[in-house]
C-alpha cells in the first residue's frame, strides 16, 4: 500500500461557493469518483494536502484515503493551482483497488548524458514523450521510467520497445513510438527555422485571408 494518507473530510455541498469557503477555512476541496459509487465532495487540510504533493508521490500514484475509521485505496489524478500564489485550490482522487489493473502516465528521466557520445560532440537531447503510457497493478505504478542514454550516437532514437519497464508493467501505447532522438546541433537549427517558416507563411495567409474578406465586404 502508499506511502501517502491523506485524511479527508465530507463536504455536504458543492459549487463554486462551497469550495471558496472550503478554502478560507484552511482546507482543499476536491471530488472523489470511480468505482459504482457516486462522487463525493471531499476536502482535505491545505498542510497536509501540500505535504503529500511536495513529495512528488501524490500524482499518479496510490495513496490511501482516510475517513474517520474506514480506509480505501485511490489516485490522485488532478491537481489545480492557483495561478499566482502556486497554491493548491482543487484536486480529483479516484477509487481503485489496490490490485485492479490500470493504464496511467508514468514520468520519463534520462540517465548517463555524460556516457552518450553524440551529447558529447554538441548533440542535442530531443525529448518526444515526457511520460509513457503504461498497464500495472495499481499497486506496482513504477516511480519513474529510466532511459540511458550510454552509448547513444547522434542520429541515434529511442522507442517505446526500447524501453526497461519492471516486471508486471507493459508499455500501453505503440512500441514504435519515439520516446527521445540525439539530433545534431544543425538539424534542431533547420527543425527550428522550418517551424518560424511554417509561422510566417501562415500569419502571410492568414493576412491575405482578411484582407481579401475587407475588400470583400467593401463590395
Amino acid at each position: 500500500m502508499a506511502d501517502i494518507v491523506l485524511n479527508v473530510e465530507v463536504r455536504e455541498q458543492t459549487g463554486t461557493g462551497n469550495a471558496r469557503n472550503t478554502r478560507r477555512e484552511g482546507l482543499v476541496p476536491g471530488i472523489l469518483y470511480g468505482g459504482d459509487k457516486d462522487p463525493v465532495a471531499i476536502s482535505v487540510k491545505m498542510n497536509e494536502f501540500k505535504k503529500a504533493l511536495y513529495t512528488g508521490k501524490l500524482l499518479g500514484h496510490l495513496v490511501t484515503l482516510k475517513y474517520g475509521a474506514e480506509s480505501q485505496p485511490v489516485i490522485a489524478k488532478a491537481v489545480d493551482m492557483h495561478p499566482v500564489t502556486d497554491v493548491p485550490t482543487h484536486f480529483d482522487l479516484y477509487r481503485v483497488d489496490a490490485h485492479q489493473k490500470i493504464k496511467i502516465g508514468v514520468a520519463v528521466h534520462f540517465a548517463h548524458q555524460e556516457e552518450s557520445p553524440g551529447l558529447k560532440r554538441g548533440g542535442t537531447l530531443n525529448v518526444v514523450l515526457h511520460e509513457v503510457l503504461v498497464s500495472c497493478l495499481a499497486d506496482h505504478i513504477p516511480e519513474e521510467i529510466v532511459v540511458d542514454l550510454t552509448g547513444l550516437e547522434i542520429g541515434a532514437s529511442v522507442r517505446v520497445s526500447d524501453l526497461k519497464l519492471p516486471e508486471g508493467v507493459e508499455a500501453a501505447v505503440d512500441a514504435n513510438a519515439t520516446v527521445a532522438t540525439v539530433a545534431s546541433a544543425s538539424s534542431m537549427a533547420d527543425a527550428d527555422e522550418a517551424a518560424d517558416a511554417a509561422t510566417a507563411e501562415g500569419a502571410v495567409a492568414e493576412a491575405a485571408a482578411e484582407a481579401a474578406a475587407e475588400e470583400g465586404g467593401e463590395e
